[in-house]
């Protein structure tokens, strides 16, 4: 079988030479156009995927060759570019967050399922095997009572100004919608909104602490309840020199940490569960988000895929801890 077509449509964004390396590692999909507001980059990824530019994106949405786009744009760009690539019936992979915010998430969210198309975006985190392994403990119940979790995800990027040249957009509210805490937060978010559901009031606080990127926040903390009761909490930033301890599970009946990316197991409703060496009876990884994309579009499950509303959901709950943040207080969730 030849290989499937597809489209990059925006490659602004810091993962775009990761995805391009993973799609040049496969043979049965090619991009076969590529475009950017920015012509210059456009041509740059183009090269180095052996495809062709289009200076007009109808020449994408009017290419029936095409079966999907690859959008990593600017956040601030994903709305039209979805909408547009819905309306042409393509398949979508779009780069974390979804939305600037509740409402244009929402719509795409509903212009996606409307299309009936694949639809994937970059939550990675889901596919490693401690996050399967301890959302399978909490559906069987074995931490009882959950009375306290805490998802981190943190990096030094603003000490060591990752972003001063091409990716410098992402410190941009404006483009952007979110800095330091939401940029990695949101995986945060995600994982926690995967283990637990959904969330029903928040608060935060966000704030900068070197100020490399002028007043784009570069570190936060949040506060969540969920609608089942849990108690969340979530740490992201770009000014940590370590994160060692990225989660925590507390309930009446048992109790997890991954350490240094070692998990640490304890509940009486598991043999060998004692907490006190790493557990190691573990599934196997996914394969990265992107690359369920991929399999998916040639034919594979669409099963592991994170579904439009669910990252329509994480820009919902993403703007309410800012906005809880700039008006300290507790912001309910809307429906």
């Amino acid at each position: 079988m030849p290989p499937l077509d597809l489209a990059l449509v925006g490659a602004a964004h810091i993962h775009t030479p990761n995805f391009i390396r993973r799609l040049l590692a496969r043979n049965d999909v090619r991009v076969k156009s590529v475009w950017d507001h920015d012509a210059h980059r456009a041509a740059r990824y183009a090269a180095e995927l052996g495809a062709a530019t289009v200076a007009e994106l109808a020449a994408i949405w009017e290419d029936e060759s095409i079966q999907g786009v690859i959008i990593c744009s600017e956040t601030n760009r994903h709305e039209p570019l979805v909408m547009e690539a819905a309306a042409a019936k393509k398949h979508l992979f779009v780069e974390k967050p979804l939305g600037m915010g509740r409402d244009d998430a929402a719509r795409m969210a509903e212009a996606i399922e409307a299309a009936g198309v694949i639809f994937q975006t970059g939550y990675f985190m889901r596919g490693q095997p401690v996050h399967q392994f301890i959302r399978e403990q909490i559906r069987l119940g074995h931490f009882g009572k959950i009375t306290r979790v805490r998802h981190s995800n943190c990096h030094s990027g603003s000490l060591g100004r990752w972003f001063d040249s091409e990716w410098l957009w992402m410190t941009d509210l404006a483009q952007a919608g979110v800095g330091a805490f939401g940029d990695l937060g949101t995986h945060s978010l995600d994982i926690l909104m995967w283990m637990l559901g959904d969330v029903a009031r928040v608060t935060a606080v966000i704030d900068t602490a070197v100020g490399n990127y002028g007043e784009t926040d570069e570190f936060g903390e949040g506060l969540l309840v969920f609608e089942n009761g849990v108690v969340g909490t979530l740490a992201a930033g770009w000014v940590d020199v370590q994160n060692p301890v990225t989660l925590l599970v507390s309930g009446t009946e048992g109790h997890a940490y991954v350490c240094e990316g070692k998990l640490f197991f304890k509940s009486g409703h598991v043999e060998g569960a004692d907490g006190q060496t790493p557990w190691s009876e573990l599934p196997e990884a996914w394969p990265h988000a992107f690359d369920l994309f991929l399999d998916a579009v040639v034919g594979g499950s669409t099963g592991p895929l994170v579904t439009p509303q669910e990252a329509a959901a994480r820009s919902a709950v993403m703007e309410a801890m800012y906005r809880a943040a700039r008006e300290r207080r507790w912001v309910q969730i809307e429906d």
